[in-house]
This record gives C-alpha cells, sequence and structure tokens, in this order.
C-alpha cells in the first residue's frame, strides 16, 4: 500500500467524491453523532449535495477549489473552499471559506484531515485579503478544537439545513 497523495480534484472524480462525501456524513453525523435526522430529510439533503450532477456543478464552480486525498486509485477524503457563502454580519463573499471537510471512516487517523485543511488554508489565504470563515457543527468537538488549533475563533452561530431539519452550527473566523 502506498502513501496518500493530496491532489487538486478533477472532474471525472465526481462520482467518487460524491460517494465519498454522502457516505462520510451518513458515518459521521447519523451513526457518529447519532443525529436523528427524518428519512426524507436525509434523503432529500444527500441527493441535493451528493448526487452526481450536485457534485459536478460543484467541482466546476468558479473561484472554489476542491482537492482530494487519493491511495491506490481509492478516495479516502476530500476538502472544499470558495468564496464565503456564511450568514454573519461581518462576512463578505470576497472572503474564503472551508466549506468542507471529509475523511472517510477507514482513513481516520492518517494525517489527512490536518494535511487537506493545511491545503485549504493556504489556498485561502491566497486567494483573499479578508478574514478566512468555517462552519462546524456545533456538537463537534474534535473538529472544532483542529481549527481552533490553527487559529479559528467562534464568532457566531447560524442554522444549517438538513432537508427541513436545521443543525444547530458555530461560525468559526480567522483573521
Amino acid at each position: 500500500m502506498t502513501d496518500a497523495v493530496i491532489r487538486p480534484a478533477r472532474a471525472d472524480d465526481a462520482p467518487a467524491v460524491g460517494k465519498l462525501g454522502r457516505q462520510t456524513f451518513i458515518d459521521t453525523f447519523v451513526d457518529g453523532f447519532g443525529i436523528p435526522y427524518p428519512a426524507d430529510d436525509l434523503a432529500a439533503f444527500l441527493d441535493l449535495s451528493f448526487s452526481p450532477a450536485a457534485t459536478a456543478s460543484k467541482l466546476a464552480e468558479p473561484g472554489a477549489a476542491w482537492w482530494v486525498a487519493e491511495r491506490d486509485g481509492e478516495l479516502l477524503a476530500f476538502a472544499n473552499a470558495g468564496p464565503n457563502t456564511l450568514p454573519h454580519p461581518d462576512a463578505r463573499p470576497e472572503h474564503a471559506e472551508l466549506r468542507r471537510l471529509y475523511v472517510s471512516k477507514a482513513a481516520q487517523g492518517l494525517g489527512l484531515g490536518t494535511r487537506l485543511l493545511a491545503a485549504s488554508l493556504d489556498w485561502m489565504q491566497a486567494h483573499t485579503t479578508g478574514p478566512l470563515w468555517i462552519g462546524v457543527w456545533s456538537g463537534n468537538l474534535k473538529a472544532q478544537k483542529l481549527y481552533a488549533a490553527h487559529g479559528f475563533f467562534k464568532a457566531g452561530e447560524y442554522q444549517y439545513p438538513v432537508g427541513a431539519w436545521l443543525d444547530d452550527e458555530f461560525i468559526l473566523r480567522k483573521g
């Protein structure tokens, strides 16, 4: 087995990124944290967020960047950054946001999340003169600790829709 390689995502990665995103969301939030999403809300969210067409569209978004961690032809993790979309009074679209950082259950503990975060932060700092932003689920203490170690602090709260279900999220800021 070779070491995982971090590389920019390509358009032909869309099916694998979508599949990985769908499974990682379920593993993390449904199975891991036990959030009781209603089945219809979860299905609608997963389709809207991770269908092949939705993923292909997101990979092609102007002004956004994607990275994948790949080993032996298998995607293990991915990250996405782009123009800010978080609802904070100081946040602007020209600021940069880390939108997703997903590591598969099988790849936890390999350091891929930290490596993808570093690549994302480098890109974000190079593509904005404003602060950096991250939205994180309020119950994900491990992620909050990782982001705090990189200089992010809680700047606000909002609700993130998973179908009609609303997750309580923290808005983190650096700079």
